[in-house]
């Protein structure tokens, strides 16, 4: 098993899961990647891992794999999400089902993977990352009318890694909810960037000590703190 340290990106799509994995592979990270339509593969620089997010108990067989195969992940990332549209003017008729499946992908595997990740972080030695990242949005400081139950997640999980964030400072071990914005402090939705998503998650893993836990970021400035409206 190598000794180089690994990553581990749950969601990991197109965008940001693809240049959070480039930004450390290219630091030496052996990758872990998993995701709903990943063709089950390994390889001596990382693995792919098909994985049902809506289904929080699999989180812990996918940790098991990651550890099998590479190690111990030192940084995780969860870039998983999920939302159910619902009427603006009707949000509690959005069904049940729906909203406890997006519950499962946007908090509760969340909150497992940051569990999985705590195990790891308290085997790894001190020199080791030990960072936890979850991929976040404005949706934890706002609401937007159509998008109910993803608030209802991102909030959820905002708080979780609040709490973890000031609980486990101590021991080294760093958690994140990272969201881009644009320059102004607005949300940048469409526009999110891949890169800058790994360029700063990159700095977050870097980084010695644990800074503010929700790390708001504008592509090509990094952090920057926004008043909460």
């Amino acid at each position: 098993m190598s000794s180089s340290p690994v990553i581990l990106i749950l969601g990991a799509g197109p965008n940001i899961g693809q240049h959070v994995a480039q930004a450390f592979a290219a630091k030496g990270y052996k990758v872990a990647l998993a995701s709903r339509t990943a063709k089950e593969e390994s390889t001596e620089d990382g693995i792919n891992i098909s994985s049902d997010l809506s289904d929080p108990e699999s989180v812990v067989n996918l940790f098991s794999k990651v550890k099998e195969s590479l190690g111990l992940p030192s940084v995780v990332v969860y870039n998983a999400g999920a939302a159910t549209s619902n009427e603006a003017k009707d949000p509690l008729s959005l069904p049940l089902a729906d909203f406890t499946r997006d519950l499962n992908i946007n908090t509760t595997s969340a909150f497992v993977a940051a569990q999985e990740a705590v195990s790891a972080f308290k085997q790894l030695p001190d020199s080791a990352s030990k960072t936890f990242i979850y991929t976040g949005n404005i949706l934890n400081t706002t609401t937007i009318a159509p998008l109910m139950d993803l608030g209802v997640g991102k909030s959820a999980t905002a708080h979780i890694i609040q709490s973890a964030a000031a609980a486990y400072a101590e021991r080294g071990f760093k958690f994140y909810y990272a969201d881009e914005r644009k320059a102004d402090g607005s949300a940048a939705y469409f526009s999110i960037d891949g890169e800058a998503h790994g360029k700063h998650y990159l700095q977050l893993a870097e980084g010695k000590e644990q800074g503010p836990w929700q790390q708001t970021f504008v592509k090509g400035m990094g952090y920057k703190e926004f008043p909460v409206v």
